[in-house]
């Protein structure tokens, strides 16, 4: 299995884990990336609580799915955005106003379309979730 993108790998395992119907997924290897958009997901209570497990070969995390993602993905290629550009993304990748969640690494780190525009920051996009 060839591995060009670990952060796409991630978000297509949650998808196609919970298109099957269980309760948990493990994902591997595991990036500082993977582990923020995790903590993004959590907070947004679309996943469940997460552990990570260190096997020394890059190490992995136990994702517990609540059934509650409909789709989720990469964004390629990392289009640059603008701080008045989020509306246009938003009707492209989301499927209503205020659904969903696109996931943003600003210069002030990864966060979500939301705290982006109440900061004000432009950056790349990198996923979406809803």
């Amino acid at each position: 299995m060839s591995m060009n993108d670990p952060l796409a790998n991630a978000f297509s395992k949650i998808m196609n884990t919970e298109r099957l119907g269980r309760n948990e997924c493990i994902i591997s290897p595991v990036s500082n990336i993977i582990r923020t958009l995790l903590k993004i997901l959590n907070e947004r209570q679309l996943i469940g609580k997460f552990n990570e497990l260190d096997d020394s070969r890059g190490g992995s995390i136990v994702v517990n799915l609540l059934g509650r993602v409909n789709k989720c993905g990469v964004i390629k290629p990392r289009y640059a955005i603008k701080k008045d550009d989020y509306e246009k993304f938003e009707k492209r990748y989301l499927p209503s106003k205020g659904f969903g969640v696109l996931i943003v690494s600003t210069s002030q780190g990864i966060m979500t379309n939301e705290e982006a525009k109440e900061k004000a920051l432009g950056g790349r996009l990198l996923a979406y979730c809803y």
